[in-house]
């Protein structure tokens, strides 16, 4: 099994967000901030692992005729888990992430990693592949969140005691006191743009290390 390959895939080839372009409503909906888009990504990065380690420990035992409502039963068992943890433990994050939390289980992410890895390899890897594509999520989540929030407000880790405690009340950072902020990078089309920003920065990234690639070899051969 290539764990290297694995990672690579989810973190960088095959990002769920960039490449599949799954979980848009709450990737759009929640980063206006970065504190939020981080906590929905370790949310989503949970329920994606427990419930890929999950399908694939049960793989061989479930049949195909039922294999999909199975997976969207383990999915909800965990996104319930992790929802309460979050009730209990961060109310004030949990009220504002909202219906987002419980709309983990429609995220086309998981279902189809569990669909299209876990059921079909052992539970390392499935696991792996999780934590990389969660990860991989999150990584998006939090970029847009800090440039829609850096645009629209001027700061950083706003709200960073919800979900770190009084400790990090003074972890914001601001820039520039006289900063009015631009309206649209917080508002939904904001998202949108930065969203595709993203992707057209990670395709001209794909193309420039394709160009290196192939200009390697030449030079090799050449010398």
């Amino acid at each position: 099994m290539n764990y290297r390959k694995i990672i690579t895939d989810g973190l960088w080839r095959n990002n769920q967000a960039l490449i599949a372009l799954l979980g848009l409503c709450p990737l759009l909906a929640v980063t206006n901030t970065l504190i939020n888009g981080l906590g929905l990504g370790v949310a989503t990065t949970l329920v994606l692992l427990l419930s890929n380690v999950s399908v694939s420990t049960i793989r061989h035992w479930v049949p195909d005729e039922i294999r999909l409502p199975v997976f969207v039963l383990i999915i909800a068992s965990f996104v319930t888990t992790v929802e309460l943890v979050m009730n209990a433990y961060f109310y004030a994050f949990y009220k504002i992430l909202g219906i987002f939390i419980p709309l983990i289980v429609t995220n086309c992410a998981i279902i189809g990693r569990a669909e299209a890895f876990a059921s079909r390899n052992p539970v390392p890897a499935a696991a792996v592949d999780g934590l990389a594509v969660g990860i991989g999520f999150t990584l998006v989540l939090v970029v847009l969140g800090g440039l829609r929030e850096l645009i629209g407000q001027g700061t950083l880790l706003a709200g960073a005691h919800l979900m770190f405690g009084e400790a990090a009340r003074d972890w914001t950072l601001s820039f520039g006191a006289d900063y009015a902020g631009v309206l649209l990078a917080i508002l939904p089309p904001g998202a949108f743009l930065g969203l595709a920003l993203l992707v057209m920065l990670r395709n001209v990234l794909d193309r420039l290390l394709a160009r290196r690639t192939q200009t390697i070899p030449v030079a090799v051969a050449s010398v």
